[in-house]
Order: structure tokens, then C-alpha cells, then sequence
């Protein structure tokens, strides 16, 4: 039986792909990209030359019985996203789920994902925190939003630059306009900028601006109310 490599690429510079990344580009019998142009371009690159095939959103639930097949016979496969770690708010999972239940064995490269530097360098609790990705873009999307009001914990979303300035001004309507947020755009590139404030300012920043590159929101979460001590109802002011 092959194998499937899970490989993480540079989201922006790509001086941050590992050695081992690269070997396993090179060795994989077939790589499955999410769009071929943008995997192309990495592995001209690196000078690395393989089969690859196309594997996103629009076809994933065709391929990856097909996939699977070709692994269990021997070969090996490695799966990229265009950027990052694939499964991540990328397409990827319903190909682990099914491999996994083929009893496929499966190999996560650490690696690069946009999420971590943001949240790092955000300046909000890092200790705790929950990874919410993509909203919804309509259906669901003020559901989503209200069952957050009451999370304490830092809160990462990522988003389009298109819908990034309504977002923020929908997070002020739930979250209201004082909670700290840090935006983080082309993150590694030349052009990195990483906003932090309230989300009334973080709002302005952006407002009458052309946004450009992938979006990651780092939100402040709920602050937690120390709990009131209950008075002990048999306890008396002056006990003789």
C-alpha cells in the first residue's frame, strides 16, 4: 500500500517551504493540487518535476475514490493547497475522511497556515482560542455570529478583502465597536500589514481602501465576569 502526504506551501514567501516538503514534491508518484497554475508555478520553482492532477471544492467528492484506489495499489500521493495547509479551510477533508476510512495511512507535514503568525502577532490571549475560518456568506452567517457573543475566548476568522470592511462593521453590531481586533493581510509578503485596535478604528482603517491579499481577523473574545461569591444563606453578621 502507498501513502498520502498532507503538504503544507508557503502562504506568501516561498523561502518558508521545509526540505522535507520539498523531498516529498519531488519522491510523491502523483501530486493533486487545488489549482494546477498557482502548484505549477511553486514547483517550476523549486525545479520539480511530477504528475499532478487537479483536486478542489468542484470535483473532490468524484476524485478521491478514484485517489484512493491508486493509493492502495502502491503509489504515493501528496496533497497541496494553493496555500498553507490543505484541509484548512481548504479542500482536503472529505479526501482524509475517505482515505481514512479505506484504512489509507496519511502523513501531516507541519508546515505553514495563515492563522498562527496572525494570532501570534495580534497581541490577544493566545492561550485559548477557537478557529472559525470562512463565515457564512449569507444563510447562516447572523446565526453564526450570535452564537459567538458569548465566547470568551480569541476568536480567528479568515475572509475575502472584497468583504472584509462589512464584516467588520457586522462585528461591531454584535460584538460592539470597542472590542480589540487585529486584521492581518499579506502575511510574509512584501506588503504584510497587520491592523490592531478597537474594531471602530480597525473599521476606519479600512473603510474607502482597496484591500488586497488573503484576510485573517483575530477578535477578541467575551471578557469573563468574575462570578459573584453566593452568600452563605445560614451565615449570620454576628454569630455570639
Amino acid at each position: 500500500m502507498g501513502k498520502l502526504y498532507i503538504v503544507p506551501t508557503p502562504i506568501g514567501n516561498l523561502e518558508d517551504i521545509t526540505l522535507r516538503a520539498l523531498n516529498i514534491l519531488k519522491e510523491a508518484d502523483f501530486i493533486l493540487a487545488e489549482d494546477t497554475r498557482k502548484t505549477g508555478f511553486l514547483l517550476k520553482h523549486f525545479q520539480i518535476e511530477s504528475k499532478m492532477f487537479s483536486h478542489h471544492k468542484f470535483n473532490e467528492h468524484k476524485t478521491s475514490d478514484l485517489i484512493v484506489q491508486r493509493i492502495l495499489s502502491g503509489e504515493t500521493g501528496a496533497l497541496v493547497s494553493d496555500a498553507g495547509t490543505p484541509a484548512i479551510s481548504d479542500p482536503g477533508f472529505l479526501l482524509v475522511k475517505h482515505a481514512l476510512d479505506q484504512e489509507v495511512e496519511i502523513e501531516c507535514l507541519p508546515g505553514a497556515t495563515a492563522f498562527v503568525p496572525a494570532l501570534v502577532n495580534s497581541g490577544l490571549p493566545n492561550d485559548r482560542f477557537c478557529f472559525e475560518g470562512f463565515l457564512p456568506q449569507k444563510k447562516g452567517r447572523q446565526k453564526r455570529l450570535h452564537a459567538l457573543t458569548e465566547e470568551s475566548r480569541t476568536m480567528i476568522f479568515y475572509e475575502s478583502p472584497f468583504r472584509l470592511v462589512k464584516t467588520l462593521e457586522q462585528f461591531i453590531e454584535v460584538f460592539g465597536e470597542q472590542r480589540k481586533v487585529s486584521v492581518s493581510r499579506e502575511l510574509t509578503k512584501l506588503h504584510e500589514e497587520n491592523k490592531r485596535g478597537t474594531l471602530s478604528e480597525v473599521a476606519q482603517h479600512f473603510t474607502n481602501k482597496t484591500v488586497k491579499g488573503e484576510i485573517v481577523i483575530v477578535l477578541e473574545g467575551k471578557e469573563d465576569k468574575p462570578l459573584e461569591k453566593k452568600k452563605n444563606k445560614y451565615a449570620t453578621d454576628n454569630v455570639h
